[in-house]
């Protein structure tokens, strides 16, 4: 309940707090804040998006560990999941802007600054542009295994990535209509995911005549990868959840369009993990009470098992109207990706990051959204996307490169929080003594699965199940270090501070003018 004289977040005086925040951090209110802290929650939760990650990665679980892993893994990184957010959230209050992680790392050095903010921005762009791959990826391939089941439309790689093409090409649309949009559209996505997933357990709790038994969905471990080694499979499959589980630096992407940041991005960090554990684990522990076949949901004609455990449990309409269900909240996730990656797009453009950071830091006049960094998300997500075209293991590897690249970025900032010891500036929201020790695990966790999510995913290693993970790192990242080396390590200083108070002020002045 608001006191006597408090302010809420919609009055100015939030609104003047969050914009001399802003300026203390070198930039001008470029962006429209008009997001609530529900709006900012909102874009986290629709981009870690269960329906999406969970269930385009069920049929690598199937067969990587199975039941028992896909179960049992996901409380298990969840809980790591959560330390490493909570050390993210700690910064994000004390920096509030739409660069993020990379700015963090700048401004949390105490020595070689430039270098950390510059390998973390890449470490994110990265791991951004593969995760809206994997996100719009895995809604193609629903998409097209609704198609085939309704209209005999192939579920083929060149079916799959021009359907991929479509979709990418209306979220870019879509983005350019603004954030408020946006906005309405992830807090309708919140309530779609939510009410999705009662629906579709609802659904399989009911109507099949036979379940397996609490044994079989809690106990049974399946290994189809060639590999001998359980603990190695164990590992493998921990890969479904790490990868569900991201996508919740888009709150700190998005601080700049929000009112009071300071404390709604920490808290939509959060809270979108939290809700997302609970209702994800529902969705894993009700889709695989329901399977009836086990190998011909592995083995689905359409390639995707979760829409043959569908139509095997619920029979061919009900199926398919759960399969829509999943597409529509794949389809708000890739959307709410678009948007996060641009704003990451934008922000690392505006400091100089990116080749031709001119052209893609500019804003659209009309509805202050950086429009060209969205076009370069969607096409930058298509771009590595395409090696499905050749091999079919092609999308287990883009969510390796997502979880690894976006995993990185994130505890780099929460490595170097806990360097600065009791000197950290806190924000509004902090950890208080739990600061340090969380970011100690967070940290160990994180460099446990860049080392295994770089490994052999199947054996034996042939082109067709090569995991290329490593091979899309060394190029980018490869790019990156050499340009450092030779060139922006005498230019590159950080993220750069827009002007005085007066010039940002001018700056805004104009953007009001041309609103």
């Amino acid at each position: 309940m608001d006191v006597p004289g408090s302010q809420t977040a919609s009055e100015p005086g939030h609104r003047d707090e969050d914009s001399a925040r802003l300026h203390a951090l070198g930039y001008a209110q470029e962006l429209k804040r008009t997001m609530s802290a529900f709006s900012n929650f909102a874009v986290s939760f629709t981009i870690i998006s269960i329906l999406s990650g969970c269930l385009t990665l069920y049929g690598f679980g199937m067969k990587t560990g199975g039941p028992a892993v896909m179960i049992w893994g996901w409380p298990l990184v969840g809980l790591f999941v959560v330390l490493v957010g909570l050390g993210m959230a700690e910064v994000c209050s004390s920096y509030p802007t739409a660069g993020g992680l990379y700015y963090w790392a700048a401004k949390l050095a105490t020595r070689n600054g430039p270098a950390w903010s510059w390998f973390t921005g890449w470490f994110n762009l990265i791991g951004q542009i593969a995760v809206t791959a994997g996100i719009d990826f895995g809604a193609a391939l629903f998409l097209n295994a609704f198609l085939d089941l309704q209209w005999g439309f192939s579920a083929t790689p060149g079916h799959t990535i021009l359907l991929l093409a479509i979709i990418l090409v209306v979220h870019g649309v879509l983005n350019t209509f603004g954030v408020r949009v946006v906005a309405v559209l992830n807090s309708v996505s919140v309530w779609w995911h939510l009410l999705g997933v009662l629906v579709i357990v609802g659904v399989l709790v009911i109507v099949p005549a036979h379940h397996q038994d609490a044994s079989f969905v809690f106990g049974s471990f399946v290994n189809q990868t060639g590999w001998g080694s359980m603990a190695y499979v164990f590992a493998l499959g921990l890969l479904l959840a790490q990868y569900t589980l991201t996508g919740y630096d888009a709150s700190a992407h998005m601080t700049e369009e929000t009112k009071n940041a300071s404390k709604a991005g920490p808290r939509g960090i959060i809270t979108s993990i939290l809700v997302s554990l609970v209702a994800g684990w529902v969705l894993l522990i009700g889709l695989t009470f329901a399977i009836q076949d086990y190998d011909g949901a592995v083995n689905s004609a359409t390639g995707v098992p979760p829409a043959q455990i569908f139509i095997d449990a619920t029979g061919a309409v009900t199926g398919k109207f759960l399969l829509l269900i999943c597409i529509g909240a794949q389809l708000f996730c890739g959307m709410a990706s678009v948007t996060a990656n641009s704003r990451m797009i934008y922000a690392f453009a505006r400091d100089g990051a990116i080749p031709g950071s001119s052209f893609w830091h500019r804003i659209n006049k009309r509805t202050q959204t950086p429009t060209n960094a969205v076009w370069l998300a969607a096409g930058g997500a298509l771009i590595l996307a395409l090696p499905y075209l050749w091999s079919q293991t092609a999308y287990a590897a883009v969510t390796s490169i997502a979880t690894v690249g976006l995993y990185v970025a994130y505890v780099i900032p929460v490595f170097l929080r806990v360097r600065r010891g009791d000197s950290f500036e806190k924000g509004p929201w902090n950890l208080g003594r739990w600061g340090k020790p969380i970011g100690v695990v967070a940290t160990a966790w994180v460099v446990v699965i860049f080392v295994l999510f770089m490994l052999p995913q199947s054996s034996p290693i042939t082109v067709d199940t090569f995991n290329y993970t490593p091979i899309a790192f060394l190029v980018v990242l490869g790019g990156a270090a050499l340009w450092w080396a030779l060139s922006a390590r005498k230019w590159f200083t950080g993220p750069k501070v827009q002007g005085s108070a007066a010039e940002l002020a001018a700056v805004e002045q104009e953007l009001k003018g041309l609103g």
